[in-house]
């Protein structure tokens, strides 16, 4: 029954996602708009959801303990990254969020942040620069 529950859930969410993104509109910059990404993830979410419904596991089990935590933390790494992505700007908050996120997965203190920092700077050149979308650059850049 979770599945189907999640299924719905996610169907319903993607449905939304996807209606929203019509309304997103700019004068400027690329020709397709920017809608076209969340519309693009909204169909695989709502396939996905609607997969659930369909064929949902006989036996599910729920997580505990360790990994259920793990998984709250998760969560709630990437709504305070949602929150703090505007005002710190991108590559201190991505940077942040990475490194926390590969600390958790098992990587060693010294490592995790050092990817974190790589990740940031890498995503940051493939889309303000090769893709030119513009990220939030943060207060110590001017933002």
């Amino acid at each position: 029954m979770s599945d189907r529950i999640a299924g719905a859930l996610l169907a319903l969410f993607a449905a939304w996602y996807g209606w929203e993104a019509n309304s997103y509109r700019t004068d400027f910059g690329d020709p397709m708009g920017p809608a076209l990404f969340p519309e693009a993830l909204a169909v695989p979410l709502g396939l996905l959801g609607l997969y659930l419904l369909a064929r949902p596991d006989p036996d599910p089990e729920w997580s505990s303990g360790r990994y259920l935590l793990a998984q709250v933390t998760t969560i709630a790494l990437l709504v305070v990254y949602a929150l703090v992505l505007q005002p710190v700007g991108f590559i201190p908050a991505t940077a942040v969020l990475a490194g926390l996120l590969a600390f958790f997965l098992g990587a060693r203190p010294g490592r995790a942040a050092i990817s974190g920092v790589a990740v940031s700077l890498i995503f940051y050149a493939l889309f303000d620069w090769l893709l030119e979308i513009p990220l939030p650059p943060g207060v110590a850049f001017g933002g």
